[in-house]
């Protein structure tokens, strides 16, 4: 048994980071899904809130490894 992870730079921030590529948030830029980071999410959500809009959630383990039996 193992555990796998991804790295890869948020969209919105650049940096670099990793995340369980089936759990992490995203957002699909030319059919491509990419992934933002724990950071910019936080950072996003006291603005929602502001403008009345829902803050943004991440699964639980988005920002850990996964089991690679869970893996396509």
């Amino acid at each position: 048994m193992g555990y796998a992870f991804m790295v890869g730079n948020c969209l919105v921030c650049k940096q670099m980071f990793s995340f369980n590529p089936i759990l992490v948030p995203s957002h699909r830029v030319n059919g491509v899904r990419e992934p933002v980071c724990k950071h910019c999410i936080d950072a996003a959500n006291p603005v929602r809130k502001k403008k009345g809009l829902p803050p943004l959630t991440y699964a639980p383990g988005a920002y850990e490894p996964v089991d690679e039996r869970e893996l396509p």
